[in-house]
């Protein structure tokens, strides 16, 4: 509502969510109408008016301020939960609360004033401790208030700051310390008796104690005896100095029993008590510095080994005199705890207030503290009970002495519990020494305090008593002598201090010493004696020794002191007593401070003449006294002497003006100046006393004698002044004299003040102080107190009258002048300088302020600016002391300096800038104060938190800038133009608007509110401000073009937009300028580029930014003529942004992911193609070379070194230092990296691409004659080859990843990569991994290509799933016998293509039967760089897209199931399974039907007529479907037979359900004759990797042999060494494994391709006749094994070409080729070792070839004619690749081996591979057993079909071998190379299959043009040879 009175409309200052019933959602600010009781009322005002006015409400500004600090810790607050610093969390939780608790105290407001004062202090401290704890800004305070920084000048503000710096960082070292001890207990074991514990500080350096005692008592069982009472178990020593600290001060603690004499006695032997010793312990005070508490100490208890050493145990222990004392027999331990306190007793009070709420006891010093207070009431006399000397008294052994002690008054009664033991025990009224065993010469060393009250102290006398203790039954103690001491002498004085040794006067036991009187008249001391020897004493011989010190404020025991104080008794003593005061220790003086003064005045008062200058010479030494420290507190004594008690209204006129004129009259003559000196010092209390003596004479006279008065004065002034000119060489006794007058001058002022009007003494002031020498080379010492004496001047009350003011200035600044002109007492300058300022406060505009500003402006400003370039030059001392003070230093002149600045008006600016004479003078002040303004904005010039006093400097800076801009303008262009001078400018004007501290968007929004309330957005002004300037310099552009692009980039990259749309014009300014000058920008883009990617990796710049950039310059250059160059700069630097963001975004991530490498990879390739930007290009290698590191992709990062490697040649030019490698030559460069690279790759397991660099460094070393490193690098290679063969190596799997959607980063964006996963990992964790990466991302459950709306989505999509690697056509593949460990390498390494398959369904799905109409789509992908390389994953350039009809999709499922099978049946013979679970699956699966349909869906798809007729070109791959189906049944046989071997017992029903299955199934097959025999020997599979022809062609031949059918597998490529899953049996799992993985076969599956069977062969289907051999006869026979090793049916295996070889299976050759041909390579001779069993010598180096059992077998088959013994021809020399040759005979009896008798002959080929546990009992083998057998057979697919024999003289006619055509993208030979040749027998068709054919058998293997066309690759592709156009991968081989 309206509120009457024009007061203005209620606003909100907080926001309703409005969520109650009826409840109205509002906002801060909004009006309206509400209900008057739901307003409060606030009274507030209103500041600054308009658009960003504030209103600040008039309550106390310390709720204020805890109002918006809560506020604003709440949030972050809560981020600190978030964060998950608990700690902090809480305590700021706990302070938030207390913080709201005070405030509502001060609320209600019903505080008194001290209360409230409190409150707030403890309110500030809170916050100020929270705001340090966030981070959060120092608050400038006054009083507990925050200051508003307008309000009070800079440098006040500055004082203020530093003052709570200094505060919150450098504690002031206390000067007092206490110790804190608690007693715990003693730790005995047979204790048994109360016990007395002694604490006191021990001073070993000067033997002595130096506290009083801290008194306890112990029960039996060693604990304190009144627990409940803490003071008495727990002590403050107190006041201990700073000097005191130190290790040779100890805790003494000495432990006394109560008790039986001896510890031992009997219980019943006596029932007196005596004090015993116990034991001593000792602890260092140094123990306790290093830590300031020490909780439960225990410390060990000694004894004296000798009683009569118990008095100095506690020195022997320190001395560590060992022999002296011993541990405790009870072995005693002492637990107590300890603390130091620092500062004073009050604060300590407060902030402990633990140990002072349960009681504790004090334990002062001896003596007075350091410094006595006026006031403090003391009379203790402390009395040391030391020895005595005492005779037997008859008897025969010593005696057991114990004293007791009294203090009787003078009455002759005892008084009353004045005896102290110590603090925690109260007084008592007698005193028991311990009793030492017999001792004649006993001594205690006890100490006693008795505080006894002056009144009773006159008169008192102690006595003490001594007895000797009886050890006997009765244990009475018998009193045998006293001795007593009088406290007061007659005359007043007391007992002296020191050691006296008093009378023992000898009594008898029962003497009664009740009535003193009678004893008070003899002796007492043996001192004594000799005055007053009036009395016999019968014996002197016995002695006994006390000390005594007496520490009173009120008795004195100075005799001088007492004649003084009474000298109207002596008037005859006067004179002397005056000169002995000087003697008098000073606590005795200021003890009787005032009735010393009442006698010196009165003494002058009553005899001036005669005693005048004594008595002015004895106040000079009080008054001198009162400075010293331990006295400074009884100035105010003095003070209130003067002004209340003074009553010498004539002394001035007599003789203190008088005498002081005398003495500085004779100043300049004296030789001897100590006593002057004195004088000089005291002279404020002389000024005193004389203004207070004519105030006095003033008031009894009414102000007689003024004028006379104010002469004397004059006059006493002008001595003064002349004797402060007289100048002095060096330091001579005169300028010490000067020095101290000048010391103690200032604080004259304000008593001359009392007299005289403020100009009057103004002007005495200006003429004193201006009558100092003023060259500099006086006395250093003298230019220091000068300075000082101004300084007190300025601070004087005399400085801040303004009409006083105006007087002194100038004298003040002529001599700050010339001491900052010499750089001296800078420290004092300062100081000064900021006192002078203080008074100026802002906005003051009263004439008399200008008129200051002016001389100060005119004086100091030159020099100001000098001084700070001078210290801020400076080296920074290294002491940290020293530092503080030197930024202080600098600290107090900048802050002197914005005070000027800011009180300067356009007048002043424009009189300064009138005031140069000449330009140069101009330039050299503006380059001065630019250069200090660059100073000021250093971010180390005030600390980070002092954001207060950074912004009121910028104000004040951006001021000045602006005055200052005008002059630039009108004096430097043009003709006049100054580089130097503009440069200063906009380079000031950058790292102005760069500022941290002018950042606002870091801000809080309040803080943020705050800043723009008071001084906008300066940075948007200065932005302006450099535009206009940049505009005004016409032509002049030229010379800041390229060196101010860097600088201006880095303003137009904050985020103001306001700033940004100033400043990014400009550099169209400056493309346009470049463009005249040189007709391109290629400057300006080098720099844009360069500047680019430091400043945002810096963390500045973001996408609206790159928004911004681009469409303001692209509006810009519409209408430019140089338009096109001008966009495509553009374009490049936005792209090289949107790299640059995506770049940064990526690594603020934890660890190194993908993304991270991605984007670097991204980047560096940038930088490399598009903006050749060689070192940019180089810092990224390495950038990614670290990330891989830390990844630990040690591949990747020696792939990324390579890239720099690569720019290097091996040359001596010397490299610069770089990045982390030292300066050296091109050469030591390149051989490092190398080194690395080699070791990286070793590291990754990447040996092969070690080994090639290995050779390169080898060649080097050399060529250079380096054998020693080159002997190295050759073992290292040697080892890398090790490694391959004896190291494991895990294939990784690949996956394809679509990153689609506008959310990806620029990079990733709708494209798609392959990565090549971690060692392990399978799909589901790929894709696991990937989101976590992308947490945002939605994973695509399809393999379909996306569409268009997913590209443009504004979200993150993934597509991923797995695809199989398809390696380059290497020959290394394709040689028989390499063992895995080195093929393995090849699969997987620089592999460019990759394969995915899709299965799907094409024209209608036949439900009963969905084989007939699965396609497969397949996909290869072609990547952009071979992987692995720099990176995990690579950008897929160009997919191909094929598909395979369901027939093929058919061959190529059994093709995968028959290698599936092959594997586990061959990992089970070797023993590879842990158990045979995965056989028996994989064998049910196949043999049971019902799981996928069978291989009868396949018959009925595809053996039907209706599928022949319809599809005629598919005939070759029907007969192929149906040698992989007869194939499978043989496997499957085979497979049973070695699963009955190894099947446990519990599943044999199982296995002969299997059993009973597969003749089902074979049935079905139409096979119906099939070997009997299931036992046959299993197939030995080397390795567990069998080949499975998936890419074979194999020949299809007719009966008369003539015809070859080449067949094309559906397998896309002839090297894949992968089996994936990918091979479908059904649409199901081809969608899982692409989807989700591999299948569990995806082991190393080689190609296997079916030959003609080497089983026999009926004769309709032998071979042709002319078939023969030239080799001879013994070249082709069987090597000869021992019978042992026969090839039982254990041992029948593949042969050796059809398995890899492996550290298991070293040698590649077969037995054959190995015995009869050494020179094919291999060395080693097959071994047949007899005692090894056929299992184990799977493991030999010779693996054995299939045999047939001897006889039987070789009958069987020679009766039918089908016996073969093939020569092996010798291997032709001279071929690259060591293929085998070998042919086959055709079947004549001639041909047979003729070792057959003894071993079957066996064909070596490498394309054998028959089964004779199938077939040797088997009498006829039908032609499509024979034909299904045969795809066990491998081949390879670079052998060629030519038969030219190439070096071998064997001649092989008509021969046909199919060959598979090769896919021609491979970048390897041409397919049908000449470098290998294999022949293989024709393979007689079944009959059912059989395809008429033609008689001739072509000479070379069918064009590719037979193959299906719907293959991978297209039949255009296959013949083109040429690889496609695109740089070649870095392979390792071409390094």
């Amino acid at each position: 509502g309206w509120l009457p009175g024009g007061v203005e409309r209620p606003a909100l200052i907080a926001s309703f969510r409005g969520t109650v019933p009826q409840g109205l959602s509002l906002e801060i600010g909004d009006t309206g109408i509400f209900p008057s009781n739901y307003i409060h009322l606030k009274n507030a005002c209103v500041k600054n008016k308009g658009q960003f006015e504030m209103v600040i409400p008039t309550e106390d500004s310390v709720i204020t301020e805890m109002t918006s600090t809560l506020r604003d810790w709440g949030t972050m607050w809560k981020q600190l939960y978030v964060r998950n610093e608990g700690d902090l969390f809480h305590r700021l939780w706990h302070i938030m609360n207390e913080i709201l608790d005070l405030r509502r105290q001060v609320l209600v407001g019903h505080l008194t004033h001290d209360r409230m004062k409190d409150v707030k202090r403890h309110i500030t401290a809170r916050l100020d401790w929270g705001n340090e704890q966030l981070g959060l800004d120092l608050v400038p305070r006054k009083e507990y208030a925050m200051v508003d920084p307008d309000e009070i000048s800079i440098t006040e503000l500055y004082r203020l700051m530093e003052h709570r710096h200094r505060k919150k960082d450098t504690p002031v070292p206390a000067s007092s310390h206490h110790l804190f001890v608690q007693m715990k207990s003693l730790m005995c074991s047979n204790l048994g008796e109360e016990l007395e514990v002694i604490f006191s500080l021990f001073d070993s350096k000067e033997n002595r104690p130096i506290s009083e005692r801290f008194f306890l008592r112990l029960n039996k069982n060693g604990l304190p005896k009144c627990p409940e009472k803490p003071e008495r178990h727990c002590s403050l020593f107190v006041d201990l100095s700073s000097s005191e600290l130190r290790k040779d001060i100890y805790i003494t603690v000495h432990i006394i029993r109560i008790g039986r004499m001896g510890a031992g006695e009997k219980k019943n032997a006596c029932n007196v008590q005596y004090r015993r010793p116990f034991g001593c312990a000792v602890l260092s005070i140094a123990d306790l510095l290093a830590g300031d508490s020490k909780d439960d100490l225990i410390l060990k208890v000694y004894m004296c080994n000798t009683e009569s050493e118990w008095y100095q145990i506690h020195e022997n222990i320190i001395k560590k005199l060992n022999v002296r004392y011993n541990l405790t027999g009870s072995n005693a331990g002492l637990a107590v705890s300890l603390q130091l306190f620092h500062g004073d007793i009050e604060q300590i009070r407060r902030e402990y207030t633990s140990v002072f709420t349960h009681g504790v006891s004090i334990t002062r010093k001896l003596g007075f503290s350091n410094i006595i207070m006026p006031g403090e009431m003391r009379n203790d006399l402390y009395i040391t009970v030391e020895r005595g000397e005492f005779e037997k008294g008859g008897k025969s052994v010593a005696r057991n002495v114990e004293v007791m002690m009294h203090i009787v008054d003078s009455g002759g009664l005892i008084l009353k519990d004045f005896i102290s033991f110590g603090s925690g025990e109260p007084p008592a009224s007698k005193f028991h020494s311990f009793v030492l065993y017999h001792n004649n010469s006993p001594r205690w060393a006890e100490l006693l305090k008795l505080p006894i009250p002056v009144d009773k102290f006159r008169g008192a006398h102690i006595r003490f008593e001594f007895r000797h203790c009886s050890t006997k039954e009765k244990g009475e103690k018998k009193l045998f002598g006293f001795s007593f001491v009088p406290l007061m002498q007659e005359n007043g004085r007391t007992l002296p201090d020191g050691t006296h040794e008093l009378i023992v006067h000898k009594c008898e036991e029962n003497t009664n010493l009740q009535d003193s009187s009678r004893y008070l008249k003899l002796p007492f001391s043996k001192g004594i004696l000799l005055g007053n020897n009036n009395q016999a004493i019968k014996t002197t011989k016995e002695s006994f020794w006390i000390t005594s010190f007496l520490c009173s404020s009120k008795l004195t025991q100075n005799g001088d002191m007492l004649d003084l104080l009474k000298w109207r008794a002596h008037p005859d003593k006067i004179g002397g007593c005056l000169t002995k005061l000087k003697e008098i220790d000073g606590s005795e003086i200021v003890k009787f401070l005032q009735d010393t003064l009442d006698t010196l005045f009165g003494i002058l008062d009553e005899n001036s003449q005669k005693y005048g200058s004594k008595v002015f010479d004895c106040l000079v030494h009080i008054i001198n006294l009162l400075q010293d420290s331990k006295f400074h507190h009884f100035k105010p004594v003095m003070d209130t002497y003067i002004e209340s008690h003074f009553a010498g209204a004539l002394a001035y006129r007599y003789d203190l003006i008088k005498v002081l004129k005398w003495h500085v009259d004779r100043v300049t003559d004296m030789e001897i100046q100590e006593h002057i000196q004195e004088v000089l010092k005291a002279q404020e209390y002389i000024f005193k006393y004389i203004v207070q003596s004519r105030r006095l004479f003033s008031l009894a006279t009414g102000g007689q004698n003024e004028e006379e008065f104010r002469c004397c004065i004059q006059e006493l002034l002008m001595s003064i002044r002349f004797f402060l000119s007289q100048e002095s060489k060096g330091t001579s006794a005169l300028s010490q004299s000067q020095a101290v007058f000048l010391s103690s001058f200032p604080a004259v002022y304000s008593e001359l003040l009392k007299l005289f009007d403020v100009r009057e003494v103004a002007n005495l002031v200006h003429d004193t102080l201006g009558s100092l020498p003023t060259i500099i080379h006086v006395d250093e010492s003298l230019q220091a107190v000068k300075l000082q004496c101004i300084g007190k001047t300025v601070e004087s009350q005399l400085y801040t009258n303004p009409d006083s003011r105006y007087i002194l200035l100038p004298v003040v600044l002529h001599h700050l002048h010339m001491h900052l002109q010499e750089q001296k007492d800078l420290t004092m300058c300062a100081r000064i300088l900021s006192n002078v300022f203080c008074l100026i406060k802002k906005n003051s505009s009263e004439k008399s302020i200008l008129e200051e500003i002016d001389v100060i402006v005119n004086s100091l400003l030159d020099v100001l600016l000098r001084t700070i370039l001078e210290i801020t030059s400076r080296p920074q001392p290294s002491g940290s002391a020293m530092r503080l003070q030197f930024q202080d230093v600098t600290g107090e002149f900048v802050s002197c300096l914005l005070s000027l600045l800011r009180q300067m008006t356009d007048r002043h600016y424009q009189q300064l800038l009138d005031s140069f004479n000449t330009k140069d003078e101009l330039r050299d002040f503006l380059l001065q104060i630019f250069t200090v303004f660059r100073i000021l904005i250093r971010p180390e010039m005030f600390p980070k938190d002092w954001t207060v006093m950074r912004l009121v400097a910028n104000n004040v800076i951006i001021t000045t800038v602006l005055y200052l801009s005008d002059a630039l303008r009108k004096n430097f262009l043009n003709e006049n133009f100054d580089y130097k001078i503009w440069d200063s400018y906009f380079y000031l004007a950058v790292i102005f608007i760069n500022q941290l501290c002018l950042q606002l968007e870091m801000f809080t929004p309040s803080k943020k509110k705050k800043v723009l309330e008071k001084y906008g957005d300066m940075r948007v002004t200065m932005g302006c401000e450099i535009f206009s300037m940049w505009q005004n310099l016409g032509e002049h552009k030229l010379h800041f073009i390229p060196a101010l692009i860097g600088p201006f980039l880095e303003v137009t990259l904050i985020p103001q937009p306001d700033l940004r749309n100033v400043m990014i014009p400009i550099f169209h300014d400056m493309m346009d300028w470049e463009q005249r000058r040189s007709g391109n920008f290629k400057q300006v883009e080098a720099k844009l580029i360069d500047k680019l990617d430091s400043l945002m990796s810096e963390g500045k710049g973001d996408e609206t930014y790159r928004e911004l950039f681009n469409s303001i310059l692209l509006k810009k250059i519409e209408r430019e003529t140089w338009r096109e160059s001008g966009v495509s700069l553009i374009a490049t630097v936005t792209r090289l942004m949107e790299r640059l963001l995506d770049y940064r975004d990526c690594m603020k991530m934890g660890e190194v992911d993908g993304k991270k490498i991605g984007c670097t990879v991204s980047l560096l390739n940038f930088y490399k193609t598009e903006l050749n930007k060689e070192e940019m290009y180089i810092r990224y290698i390495h950038k990614l070379y670290d990330l891989h590191l830390k990844a630990q992709n040690f591949t990747e990062a020696a792939y990324t070194l390579l890239l720099y490697d690569e720019l290097l040649e091996w040359s001596d030019r010397p490299l610069r230092e770089f990045l982390n490698y030292p300066m050296q030559t091109e050469w030591q460069r390149k051989e490092y990296l190398h080194l690395t690279i080699i070791q990286n790759f070793d590291r990754g397991k990447c040996w092969e691409n070690g080994i090639i660099l290995c050779r390169k460094i080898a060649e080097q070393y050399e060529s250079y004659y380096d054998y020693r490193n080159l002997s190295k690098m050759r073992m290292m290679e040697a080892s890398l080859y090790d490694k391959i063969m004896d190291q494991q190596r895990l294939e990784p799997e690949f996956f394809r990843v679509g990153f689609y959607g506008k959310k990806f980063p620029f990079f990733l964006r709708n494209k798609e990569f392959v990565c090549r996963g971690h060692d392990y990992e399978r799909l589901e964790a790929f894709q696991q991994r990937m989101l976590n990466e992308f947490p945002h991302a939605i994973a695509m459950q399809h393999a379909n290509q996306p569409d268009e709306t997913i590209f443009q989505a504004e979200a993150q999509y993934l597509q991923i799933y797995a695809v199989t690697p398809i390696p380059e056509s290497q020959e290394v593949l394709q040689r028989e016998g390499i063992p895995d460990n080195i093929k393995s390498f090849y699969k997987v390494n620089h592999i460019w293509r990759f394969r995915y398959d899709r299965p799907f369904h094409k024209g209608t799905k036949d439900k009963e039967n969905e084989f007939k109409s699965l396609w497969v789509e397949r996909t290869t992908l072609i990547l952009v760089q071979s992987l692995p390389g720099i990176s995990r994953w690579f950008e897929v350039e160009k997919r191909e897209v094929v598909e395979m009809s369901p027939l093929e999709n058919a061959i190529e499922v059994l093709e995968n199931k028959n290698q599936q099978l092959r594997t586990l049946i061959s990992q089970c013979q070797t023993r590879q399974m842990q158990n045979i679970n995965p056989l028996t699956m994989c064998l049910n699966g196949v043999i049971d039907a019902a799981v996928n349909g069978g291989v009868a869906r396949y018959q009925e798809a595809f053996f039907v007529k209706e599928y022949i007729l319809n599809h005629p070109e598919d005939g070759e791959k029907i007969t192929r479907l149906r040698e992989l189906m007869l194939e499978q049944a043989q496997i499957l046989e085979f497979g049973l037979a070695v699963h009955e071997k190894f099947v446990p017992q519990d599943m044999r029903p199982l296995h002969k359900k299997l059993v009973d299955q597969f003749f089902v199934m074979k049935s079905s097959l139409g096979i119906q004759e099939f070997s009997a025999c299931v036992q046959a020997s299993p197939v030995h599979f080397p390795n567990g990797s069998p080949r499975v022809c998936r890419n074979s062609a194999s020949a299809s031949m007719s009966p008369d042999g003539t015809r070859i059918i080449p067949r094309r597998s559906p397998l896309s490529y002839p090297a894949v060494n992968r089996y994936s899953s990918s091979s479908l049996s059904s649409q199901a799992s081809a969608e899982v494994s692409n989807i989700t993985g591999q299948s569990e076969s995806s082991d190393e599956v080689f190609n296997m391709q079916p030959s003609p069977s080497t089983s026999s062969l009926s004769s309709t289907h032998s071979a042709s006749p002319n078939v023969t051999s030239s080799a001879p006869s013994s070249a082709r026979a069987s090597p000869l094994l021992s019978d042992k090793h026969k090839h039982s049916r254990e041992n029948s295996c593949l042969s050796p070409r059809e398995r890899p070889c492996s550290a298991i299976y070293p040698t590649p050759s077969e037995p054959s080729q190995r015995m009869l041909f050494n020179h094919i390579g291999d060395g080693a001779l097959p071994r047949s070792d007899p005692n090894l069993s056929g299992p184990e010598k799977a493991v030999n180096t010779t693996p054995s070839s299939w045999s047939l059992d001897s006889g039987k077998e070789a009958r069987n088959m020679s009766e039918s004619g089908k016996l073969m013994s093939p020569p092996v021809p010798p291997r032709p020399t001279q071929t690259a690749s060591p293929a085998r040759h070998v042919a086959s005979v055709s079947p004549s009896p001639a041909g047979r081996s003729p070792m057959k008798g003894s071993v079957q002959s066996f064909t070596p080929s490498p394309v054998e591979c028959h089964s004779s546990g199938l077939m040797s009992n088997s009498p006829v083998l039908s032609g499509s057993y024979s034909s299904g057998i045969s795809s066990l057979s491998r081949c390879s697919t670079s052998e060629t079909s030519g038969f030219e024999s190439q070096g071998s003289e064997q001649t092989i006619p008509n021969y046909s071998v199919s060959e598979e055509p090769v896919r021609k993208e491979s970048k390897t030979p041409p397919p049908y190379s000449v470098y290998e040749r294999t022949l293989r027998r024709p393979v007689p068709l079944p009959h059912s299959l059989s395809i008429p054919v033609t008689s001739d058998p072509p000479a070379l293997p069918p064009k590719p043009l037979l193959v299906r066309p719907n293959n991978l690759e297209n039949s255009s592709r296959r013949t083109e040879q040429v690889p496609r156009p695109r740089p070649l991968p870095r392979k390792v081989s071409q390094l």
